[in-house]
Parts: C-alpha cells; structure tokens; sequence
C-alpha cells in the first residue's frame, strides 16, 4: 500500500492541460497545443506567426520566441506534479541553428523537483526534427501561500 499523497496535477488529462497551458493570452498568440504529457515531461507544438519573423529578408525567428518557448517548456513540464505554471528563476537558452517559418515542437522535461526551487529543461525542433534551441530554467515551486480568509 502506497500511503503518499497525490501530487495536484497527478490526475490532470491532456485536455485539462491545454486549457491550463494557454489560459495567458501570450500563450494563446503563441497558439500553444498541447500534443503529450507525462509525469516529468511534456511536448507541445507552437503555430508559426508572421509576427515572430526579425529578419525579413531571411526570415528568421525572433531568438526571444525561441527563448519563450524553452521557457514555457520547461516550466510546463512540471504540470503533472504541481497542478500550474510556476514563475522563472532563471534561465538560459542556447541556440544551435536559425528558425525559418514553420510550426515548432518543444520538448519540456524535469531535471529536478524540489521543496522551493525545482530545474527543468526543454529543446525546440522544427518540422524535420532537427534542434533549434535549448535551455535550461530554474523554477520557483514553492506551494502557494493559502487563501486568505
């Protein structure tokens, strides 16, 4: 008999996720779509915008999107064990290779939950599979302070 407690996000289904995930208008002008999840991972395909283009001869992607989405990775990557977003620590982003226009997928996984801070990292990949970005973030996970009466 396993006498642990469930963690909040424990019993989260894909559809639950997705609506927790792009409840922030930011994340719904990124049109976030959330394609898996699992207890210390998740994967989430990203709808390319015209808007997010910087050179337009080029046409790349803007690296701050690209930071955005390890970000966002990243921290939903811990949804399944804390029910919520949580705020950035800090972070950092490598870049391996320009983003041209196409849909991108974000891999987010878990590298460490703890009490407070919690590490988590996540990688892009444009349609052919091959890495854009990655990065690594630190995460504040403390439980929320209770409501007050």
């Amino acid at each position: 008999m396993n006498d642990k407690p469930k963690s909040p996000g424990a019993d989260l289904t894909l559809e639950q996720v997705q609506a927790l995930v792009t409840r922030a208008p930011f994340h719904k002008w990124l049109g976030l779509n959330v394609i898996a999840v699992g207890d210390d991972w998740i994967e989430i395909k990203a709808t390319w915008r015209e808007e997010w283009v910087v050179n337009v001869d080029r046409r790349f992607t803007h690296g701050g999107i690209l930071a955005a989405l390890i970000d966002l990775g990243a921290d939903w990557a811990m949804v399944k064990k804390l029910g919520r977003g949580v705020p950035t620590i800090d972070m950092r982003v490598d870049y391996h290779a320009i983003a041209l226009p196409g849909d991108l997928t974000i891999k987010g996984k878990v590298i460490r939950m703890g009490g407070q801070f919690s590490t988590a990292e996540a990688s892009i990949f444009d349609a052919q599979g091959k890495l854009l970005a990655s990065g690594r973030g630190t995460y504040f996970t403390a439980p929320p302070p209770p409501p007050k009466s």
